[in-house]
């Protein structure tokens, strides 16, 4: 896909991986739309309009859709909601399904755009490292991010020629894990201690990958790891 003149959807798009990733589309030449449920995160951004969206609504997302339709790019890296973690004999039944939020946001997205989706429209969705490895304490996260892949790849074929691939970052120095701080870099630190590239991602890394995977035309229902050996280590 050539960037240039395009127009893309980027929910999630107000912070971390998902606010690098417009900033590069709307470098390369992207009519950026930046979706989240708190556009304010963003703070001000040249060349990138915001627009505030829950991905858990149906109706809000059939309305945004319809509003900005047609598209040729359609990213989601939404968490959707809070996301469990710590021992699985221990963790509340509640928040282990809320941690689904992040896959009934996904479907939810790709449901109701693909459809506003130009006909050779490439979709990105962000699942984690957990997916392919997980470990202790992870089990809602790995549930969650193998369910994303597998749903990418199960709808390929049914949206075709129209692409669906997903990115799955490691460890990824964003927001997520607080204000900049020197306890936030230690936990950082310690967390990738054992990995083959010792230090966490940046957004941006991770960012170039979906590009990849939004402008190479021959890669479709597949998954790209950015996450510095994890699933090596």
């Amino acid at each position: 896909m050539d960037l240039d003149g395009k127009k893309a959807l980027i929910f999630g798009g107000t912070s971390g991986i998902g606010l690098s990733a417009c900033e590069l589309l709307r470098d390369s030449g992207v009519e950026v739309v930046a979706i989240s449920r708190d556009p304010s995160k963003a703070g001000e951004r040249t060349g990138i309009r915001l627009e505030k969206c829950d991905v858990r609504n149906p109706e809000s997302l059939e309305n945004l859709f319809a509003k900005e339709a047609p598209f040729d790019i359609l990213i989601s890296a939404a968490t959707g909601g809070s996301r469990a973690s710590g021992p699985f004999l221990k963790m509340e039944l509640s928040a282990y399904q809320a941690s689904f939020d992040k896959l009934w946001g996904y479907t939810n997205v790709v449901r109701l755009g693909t459809e506003h989706l130009t006909e050779q429209g490439s979709i990105v969705l962000v699942s984690g490292a957990p997916a392919r490895r997980a470990k202790p304490g992870q089990a809602a996260l790995a549930s969650v991010g193998g369910a994303v892949e597998q749903f990418s790849r199960a709808i390929a074929p049914e949206i075709a020629p129209r692409r669906i691939n997903v990115v799955s970052p490691g460890v990824v120095d964003t927001p997520m894990f607080g204000p900049e701080s020197d306890q936030r870099q230690n936990m950082l630190q310690a967390a990738t201690a054992k990995n083959l590239i010792q230090r966490a991602g940046t957004p941006e890394e991770v960012a170039k990958a979906i590009i990849f995977l939004v402008e190479n035309d021959f890669v479709t229902g597949t998954t790209v790891e950015v996450d510095g050996g994890w699933i090596l280590s």
